[in-house]
């Protein structure tokens, strides 16, 4: 599974978009390619019910499935997780510093937590069942209070929830494969109705699920942004590398074992597909933190000198949560059985290239945004529910 984040807007009223730090942004941006690429290829995956999983019709379908589950699956929700606890911690700095008191602020972060369930909801009502808007509401509602956590405090619950929560998710999706529950559902002449009831039954679950493997990613993001790793990354050089060269070579090397599994060279017998999974899950944390620090290095390379092609991505990643529910609105339109039922059609090559392919039309679409001074809605939307009208927010900002 792959998540998006949602924009960090710390403050009543929001930070002009141009004054924005660019690594935060560019990395939103360009890890939504990561989650479009993965649930293009997971919807051929359900395409079709029994033994199948991927297609894996030529050279070409192995070596994009293997390279996918080592550099791709699992490896986009633990950055936007860690992005989420950055953005969040940097509400409670800036607000704190306007002289609000802490009880203040954790009222405003559960306000939005709120706001991001429902928004979450709705979007596994009517789009998409692996949702991870409503787990990042969940996050903020019952984590809140870490926010004020030493520094101690906040890794002992994030390792904690590392080690049991990576454990649970990875048994619990194991056995859901192997008795083809997943593979069953795509496989189901499914109607409209039939398919949101199955979405509506399965969000508990995935909220919960997902919950379990993204405390850990939101600990470690708090944990960076009191220390200002990619608002001010250039301080942070030897950090940044130390990670972008450990944690995605830890990360391909973790996902090999569930490569093989997905290429089927590596049994699939419940014991060997849960170490494969266990494995992955782990060593995703390893990647999704590679790829947010080499994101960050490439910004401190960027500097000031940020061309067409850098502003359409940093515009992107500001308005991350719209685009990953357009991508949701992509996937209804081409890949269901009772729309235009592509993912049955293509091979897992093919598959990976549409998902790029709506990946690039959002872009496209958020850089016009840009270009005509328009926020996401979405993000506009969350902000007022959160701060109230702009009014009411200036009110806020001078008490």
């Amino acid at each position: 599974m792959s998540s998006p984040p949602t924009s960090a807007e710390p403050g009543a009223a929001p930070v002009a978009l141009a004054r924005r730090s660019l690594a935060p942004d560019l990395a939103r941006g360009f890890m939504l390619l990561v989650i479009a690429t993965v649930h293009a290829h997971m919807f051929r995956q359900m395409s079709t019910g029994g033994g199948e999983t991927f297609a894996l019709t030529g050279t070409l379908d192995t070596a994009v499935t293997a390279f996918m589950m080592m550099f791709a699956e699992s490896r986009g929700y633990p950055m936007f997780a860690a992005l989420f606890g950055y953005g969040l911690a940097q509400i409670l700095l800036r607000r704190t510093a306007e002289g609000h008191g802490t009880t203040w602020v954790r009222s405003l972060v559960r306000r939005r937590g709120r706001w991001l369930m429902v928004i979450g909801f709705l979007h596994t009502l009517l789009l998409f069942y692996g949702d991870i808007i409503g787990v990042y509401g969940l996050i903020a509602l019952v984590f809140a209070g870490l926010l004020r956590a030493s520094d101690r405090r906040l890794l002992a619950h994030g390792f904690a929830w590392m080690s049991v929560g990576s454990l649970l998710y990875a048994a619990a999706m194991t056995a859901a494969l192997s008795g083809g529950d997943l593979q069953q559902r795509s496989a189901a002449e499914l109607t409209p109705l039939t398919d949101m009831l199955m979405r509506l039954g399965s969000w508990p679950v995935m909220l919960v699920l997902m919950t379990l493997v993204s405390v850990f990613p939101f600990t470690v993001g708090v944990w960076a942004a009191r220390r200002k790793l990619l608002e001010e990354p250039e301080r942070h050089l030897a950090l940044l590398r130390r990670v972008a060269l450990v944690g995605i070579p830890v990360a391909a090397l973790g996902g090999l074992p569930q490569a093989l599994v997905a290429v089927q060279v590596w049994p699939s017998d419940f014991a060997p597909s849960f170490a494969a999974g266990w494995l992955h899950v782990l060593s995703g944390y390893a990647g999704g933190f590679g790829y947010a620090a080499l994101i960050a290095l490439v910004a401190v390379r960027i500097g000031a000198r940020r061309g067409p092609v850098v502003q359409a991505l940093a515009a992107t990643g500001q308005r991350s949560m719209t685009c990953y529910l357009l991508q949701s609105v992509a996937w209804v339109v081409l890949f269901l059985p009772y729309t235009l039922d592509l993912a049955r059609s293509l091979s897992d090559a093919a598959a990976v290239l549409v998902g790029a392919a709506v990946w690039l039309a959002t872009v496209v679409l958020a850089d016009l945004m840009r270009r005509a001074g328009l926020r996401g809605p979405a993000e506009a939307f969350l902000r007022r529910r959160t701060y109230g009208p702009p009014a009411r927010a200036a009110d806020a900002a001078a008490r």
